[in-house]
């Protein structure tokens, strides 16, 4: 009661100095009125500010409570990124609970059923519930993302524990599109286990909020990555548009989104990923460079960071459709992306040092990308952004155009920047500058400006480059940055290293096992 007289105290006393404040403005005239309006707008700034940051912060809350679940499965001998994965069935169920899209699984196998089991029974009836979601949910999203399905729990204590935690979230405060964004960060925190090689190849955000800026995906559009990973291209570029236009006009003209992954559970978390942030997505469990794709439409944008490595997959062939067949997989992505892409479509794609030097059919396709497309744009990337050690990587931007490639734009973020790794991440402000330089064209047609010797921007001719025998590989900076890696001091930037450089030794003792099997077939 006490509480309630204050309350009414406390309204009373405002209502006293609203009235008073309007006496103020009656006697003093507009000028008040202004400071007024200037004082309020200012007010709402902050409180518009202030939810912002709680809504990260509770996104971030949410996200590391999921997190610190997985300490539970260590013993299990559990990676982050089977985690992620198993994590997928769990939170699927819960997130349907709260948002409606239970009605699309069966009775007696959704949420409430598996928190009401008993210990005793609950293996048992998970494995059961998993297979049966997968036959038999009314959804061919939800059929797609439980096929198959593969448990990594061992013990019923510890899925029960993980059930637990995952029931005492206040999932009734978090909108759908935090629900995907908290999902997000959950792949991005697998990204960084460097045990797993889950973020291998992981793109890191700020770069892939950075291509989708400047590509500048639209309405309506026909938007791909063959070589989809967890999804995070497309989400990056949904949240774009839908940011950029209103609810209606997105529901009335969406874009189609379209991808290939090749790991099956990745391809789950892809799934999974795309429908939490409320995207109309195929993804199909396949190779892009395979006729797995071969019902893709012609794309308007294509975004992708095709896997590294010299094997251009499994012994299928590959598409007949490829000019020039070669085991190296970036080579054949590059080739798949530029031939796909309808007349006046475009691609950024990121793609390691050797594709723009290397000899023989690497020459042949960039020759081809040039004649083909527009590559007005090729982006030098700082070392260390990738958990694979060693590994170069640029990003080029291209446009399909009949009249092909007049000059290519180099912009050099490599030389002279500090070195990368878990404890010193890409951000959003490094590609400020680059992005200013890009200008607001996505076909990279804006006025652009070379700054000389000294500057990180340079243009050459297309005659420039065939005088270096079709070389793409050009740096005019000198460096005085030691090599990243003999500046790597974290233990566990250390251990990423050492990882990627085994691995790479053993992607290349595969190539070369490949060659002579291949050698002796044709002898």
């Amino acid at each position: 009661m006490k509480r309630k007289v204050e309350t009414t105290i406390e309204a009373e006393g405002a209502n006293s100095k609203r009235q008073a404040g309007r006496s103020a403005h009656e006697k003093i005239g507009p000028r008040n009125h202004l400071l007024d309006w200037v004082a309020t707008t200012h007010y709402r700034f902050w409180i518009c500010l202030h939810r912002g940051i709680l809504v990260c912060m509770k996104n971030e809350n949410v996200v590391q409570k999921i997190w610190n679940l997985c300490h539970i499965l260590r013993g299990d001998g559990i990676s982050y990124h089977q985690y992620v994965s198993e994590l997928t069935y769990l939170l699927f169920l819960k997130i349907a609970e709260e948002n409606g899209a239970e009605r699309l699984l069966p009775y007696g196998f959704r949420w409430k059923d598996l928190l009401r089991k008993p210990d005793e029974n609950l293996l048992g009836f998970y494995q059961e519930m998993l297979t049966h979601l997968g036959t038999s949910a009314e959804s061919e999203t939800i059929r797609a993302i439980y096929s198959f399905p593969t448990t990594v729990f061992s013990h019923a204590e510890n899925l029960k524990a993980v059930i637990n935690g995952i029931a005492k979230i206040e999932w009734h405060d978090l909108g759908g599109d935090r629900i995907g964004r908290i999902y997000e960060g959950l792949i991005e925190k697998s990204s960084q286990d460097v045990r797993s090689g889950a973020g291998q190849y992981f793109t890191p955000r700020a770069l892939v909020n950075s291509m989708v800026r400047i590509m500048k995906p639209n309405l309506g559009e026909i938007i791909q990555d063959p070589a989809t990973g967890s999804g995070g291209f497309l989400i990056s570029a949904d949240h774009f548009i839908r940011s950029q236009n209103s609810k209606s006009a997105y529901l009335s003209n969406p874009p189609k989104y379209q991808g290939a992954e090749i790991e099956k559970n990745t391809r789950r978390i892809c799934l999974m990923n795309t429908f939490l942030n409320g995207l109309d997505a195929e993804i199909i469990y396949g190779d892009a460079l395979t006729d797995d794709v071969k019902d893709f439409e012609p794309a308007n944008l294509i975004l992708a960071n095709p896997p590294f490595g010299s094997k251009a997959g499994s012994k299928r062939s590959l598409r007949t459709d490829i000019p020039y067949p070669n085991a190296n997989k970036q080579l054949a992505f590059l080739q798949h992306i530029y031939l796909n892409l309808k007349d006046r479509g475009r691609a950024a794609v990121v793609l390691p040092d050797n594709v723009l030097f290397e000899d023989g059919v690497g020459k042949f396709v960039r020759r081809d990308l040039m004649a083909k497309c527009n590559l007005h744009t090729i982006l030098r990337l700082p070392t260390g952004i990738f958990a694979s050690a060693g590994v170069k990587t640029n990003v080029l931007f291209f446009t399909r155009e009949s009249d092909g490639t007049a000059a290519v734009w180099f912009y050099d973020l490599r030389a002279k920047m500090p070195s990368f790794g878990k404890t010193n991440s890409l951000r959003v402000e490094q590609f400020v500058e680059f992005e200013s330089c890009f200008g607001d064209d996505p076909s990279g047609k804006s006025p652009r400006r070379d700054q000389g010797e000294t500057g990180r921007y340079r243009c050459y001719t297309r005659e420039q480059i065939a005088a270096r025998d079709e070389n793409l590989d050009i740096s005019w900076l000198r460096d005085d940055v030691e090599d990243t890696e003999n500046n790597v001091t974290e233990p566990e930037d250390i251990a990423a290293a050492i990882l990627g450089h085994l691995r790479s030794a053993i992607s290349e003792v595969e190539a070369i096992a490949d060659e002579i099997a291949e050698s002796v077939r044709a002898e």
